[in-house]
């Protein structure tokens, strides 16, 4: 069986945490797109790590992490991340590499940041890992394919036009030293011989894998609305992020994916730029970073201050809606516990009328949030395992959000920890 596991909002929901959990019972953990410019933060018998590339599954001696043809692969990052888990004492993890992925290139990096300082004050607030001028180079069909590195008349031929393009923009937009294509030949060659091991037919892999009946999970990075498509365009990621994308990311059919497991956060938050209705400053603001995640809310990659807001009704109701939800995964609820009373926003008043529909962004921008307060639980519950256990007032928020969203929150996460899970 195919069971996709993805965010609902902004990406940090706690993917993470529920991969790694859910992978106890899985053979093949595979992620099917993104780069390593989001971090997924993972505690358990090892310690605590943050993954960029690697599936969240990598933990487990059972089972194989793939790497899809949708992941933008920074092959150096790979390799670093695997010689840091390796010399943390996780024994070495099955990794197999599609051989249809596509390579970030050192200058996909480059670009990245000269354009984030071209744009001053109107950046996009990106994290420099490549990634917009990696997937432009893929649809503009000038990227480096994995099974490209293997026919070397292809590759001298290819990093000639590459570097003929590359260096009018260089030259003439950044006013950037250019770039040789010995030297892009040289780092293809280089990136062959760390990957060479683990290439192959991904796709087919899988397919065995469905026949034989193996249970494969699809890991996705951030969340609906950084979807190009469906989210908060243009301050979006630029690869889907939705559970549909799964199957072509993977190279599935679509039908595999029986289960949707949509990870929402108790509260909310959100790194980059970009309209964020239920957005909370100040104190009130720090209060709730501090206390967030595990270890305070900052980005797994950049380590930057997350932007923190309340729960927003509106924003996770379509963002389960776009994902086709079928379980809810409701995370980071023992963070609450200091709350006296705490808004959720179930309503945007757009040019005053209340929607509880989410638009797209030039309406979004103009959205104030409409809250209603609902009674704090005022304890730890950390540690709790039974749903009935839980205070009547923490039972009552979920309940109450499960209303609004309109989904079945199935599993309640209430620590950082592998084992801190409340199945309902």
């Amino acid at each position: 069986m195919v069971k996709a596991v993805v965010g609902a909002n902004w990406g940090d929901e706690g993917k993470g945490k529920i991969t790694d959990m859910l992978a106890k019972e899985a053979d093949i953990i595979v992620r099917f797109q993104g780069g390593a410019n989001a971090g997924h933060t993972i505690i358990n018998d090892y310690g605590k790590f943050a993954l960029h590339t690697l599936p969240s599954g990598v933990f487990y001696d059972h089972t194989t992490s793939v790497i899809g043809n949708g992941v933008a692969l920074d092959i150096p990052v790979l390799f670093h991340e695997i010689q840091t888990i390796i010399d943390r004492g996780v024994p070495m993890p099955k990794i197999l590499v599609s051989d249809r992925a596509q390579i970030v290139m050192s200058y996909h990096k480059d670009f990245d940041a000269y354009e984030e300082e071209r744009l001053g004050g109107k950046s996009f607030g990106s994290t420099k890992s490549g990634i917009a001028p990696f997937y432009s180079d893929k649809y503009a069909k000038i990227g480096f394919q994995v099974s490209e590195l293997f026919d070397d008349e292809l590759l001298k031929e290819k990093v000639i036009r590459v570097a003929e393009q590359k260096n009018v923009l260089l030259k003439h937009l950044y006013q950037k030293p250019e770039l040789d294509p010995e030297d892009l030949y040289k780092e293809l060659q280089e990136y062959k011989k760390m990957v060479e091991p683990y290439v192959c037919d991904t796709a087919l892999y899988l397919h065995q894998a469905i026949k034989e009946g193996k249970e494969i999970l699809l890991e996705g990075q951030l969340g609906t609305l950084k979807d190009p498509d469906h989210g908060i365009y243009p301050m979006v990621t630029s690869s889907s992020t939705l559970a549909a994308f799964g199957a072509i990311g993977a190279g599935v059919p679509p039908y595999e994916i029986k289960k949707v497991i949509t990870v929402c956060k108790a509260y909310s938050s959100a790194v980059g730029a970009g309209a964020f209705v239920s957005e909370i400053f100040g104190d009130e603001a720090d209060e709730l970073r501090r206390r967030g995640g595990d270890g305070g809310e900052f980005g797994a990659t950049t380590g930057r201050p997350r932007r923190m807001g309340w729960f927003d009704c509106v924003a996770s109701k379509y963002g389960c809606r776009m994902q086709g939800t079928t379980d809810v995964a409701f995370t980071v609820l023992d963070v609450l516990g200091y709350l006296d009373e705490i808004p959720v926003c179930v309503g945007y008043e757009i040019q005053g009328e209340v929607t509880t529909e989410f638009p797209p962004t030039h309406l979004l921008e103009k959205a104030v949030p409409v809250y209603k307060t609902l009674p704090g639980w005022k304890c730890d519950i950390r540690g709790i395992r039974t749903y009935e256990e839980l205070p009547e007032n923490c039972k009552n928020y979920i309940e109450f959000v499960e209303k609004e969203i309109g989904y079945p929150i199935t599993m309640v996460s209430n620590g950082p920890g592998r084992d801190d899970i409340i199945y309902r």
